[in-house]
């Protein structure tokens, strides 16, 4: 598939996806639900995915340098 094709059925998908009820009832949502404790859990949970993928991306590299 090619790059463009990709970037349309990807901005499609967008469009269809934020035009959900649900996702529209989330989005009014976000700002009552965002206390301090869900931040933080959520930058801790960010942290420690960042912080796996180095780790696994270190392992890839290593692994091709033998």
């Amino acid at each position: 598939m090619s790059i463009i094709r990709s970037a349309m059925t990807a901005a499609a998908l967008a469009r269809t996806v934020i035009a959900h009820p649900a996702v529209r009832a989330g989005i009014a949502a976000a700002p009552l639900l965002l206390t301090p404790q869900v931040k933080a859990a959520a930058r801790e949970a960010t942290l420690n995915g960042a912080y796996k993928a180095g780790v696994l991306a270190r392992k890839i590299v290593e692994s091709t340098k033998r």
